[in-house]
């Protein structure tokens, strides 16, 4: 008698449906996760953090047999839901779904734990570059006239940002820094709203923001677009120039991941990354990425522990040299 033998996918999908016997640790805990799991979002629900977490919760859910259930803890610029899950038990029942935002706070004030010290990175979903947008009145008309018009009138130019220490900020003042040590006011807003509003007004010259916060001005042609903040510029918008092309060497990027308590089993980690990696290219999580101008970025767990510290390492000493410091 003959049998089937399930192809590739199918066992692949069988094995990440099933519950994670973790050597060691089986008879004080059982399988893993063998009850829900929790995934923290430190921001108020709707933002883009929030929009990552669900769709990527309900990827897990399905492929893991537990619920992964979404819980909003905003305040303090992250750190008050991130501190939640620093004080967890290293264990993989309590996740972190955040963003940049993560290394910028770290930066730029102080925080009730130790941001690789007490968190480490499981799987980086996302990166996407920030567009420079400039008042249509503003001399300059791309990255390296920019550059040219700011060491001809240090201080003379104002830009934007959704608040003190946030990327926006810290994104202007790498450029001003790499560009070679130039000088730019910053002006705080309380989100990117008013800013933008200023932006058109003429109130202000420069935005470093994100494709969402963008997306209407370059459709109405109200502000113009001066180029990207890095080089992985997204498929089906402007063509704007980036750093290396404007030959000047920069990088800024936004991105999103999935974090747990240091000392999470490294098998839970592997298989949590394994399964959020899947969930990148398909379905709701893929679709909301492309609108945010975002590229998947599929990363083993200790490669994305890596680019959290070298984030974190490089938006300090932005910081450092810029004073931007929060109290």
């Amino acid at each position: 008698m003959s049998r089937t033998i399930p192809g590739r996918r199918a066992l692949l999908r069988a094995g990440l449906a099933a519950p994670l016997i973790l050597p060691g640790l089986a008879r004080a805990q059982g399988a893993w996760p063998a009850r829900p799991v929790r995934v923290i979002v430190p921001f108020t629900p709707g933002g883009s953090n929030d929009a990552v977490a669900r769709p990527l919760a309900e990827h897990l859910s399905r492929r893991l047999g537990q619920p992964f259930v979404v819980e909003n803890r905003p305040g303090a610029g992250s750190t008050l839901g991130t501190a939640e899950v620093a004080r967890s038990p290293a264990d993989g029942l309590t996740l972190l779904v955040t963003s940049s935002t993560f290394a910028t706070s770290a930066a730029t004030q102080r925080t009730p734990y130790d941001a690789t010290g007490d968190l480490e990175g499981v799987a980086l979903c996302a990166t996407a570059p920030l567009l420079v947008l400039a008042n249509r009145e503003f001399p300059p008309n791309n990255l390296a006239e920019l550059a040219a018009y700011l060491r001809a009138n240090p201080g003379k130019v104002d830009y934007g940002s959704a608040g003190p220490g946030s990327i926006n900020q810290l994104a202007a003042e790498l450029f001003a820094q790499r560009a070679g040590g130039l000088k730019l006011v910053h002006i705080p807003y309380r989100g990117m709203g008013p800013a933008t509003t200023d932006l058109v007004a003429g109130n202000i010259q420069l935005l470093f923001t994100t494709v969402p916060s963008a997306a209407g001005l370059v459709k109405e042609r109200s502000a113009k677009i001066l180029g990207w903040t890095a080089e992985n510029r997204p498929e089906g918008l402007p063509a704007a120039p980036t750093p290396k092309e404007s030959g000047i060497d920069y990088s800024a990027e936004i991105w999103w991941g999935l974090l747990a308590r240091r000392g999470t089993p490294p098998e839970i980690l592997r298989r949590l990354n394994e399964v959020a990696n899947e969930a990148l290219l398909e379905g709701r999580l893929a679709s909301y990425l492309r609108s945010e101008g975002a590229a998947p970025a599929q990363q083993d767990a200790r490669a994305f522990d890596r680019f959290l510290r070298e984030d974190l390492a490089r938006w300090r000493q932005v910081a450092e040299t810029a004073q931007i410091r929060i109290d």
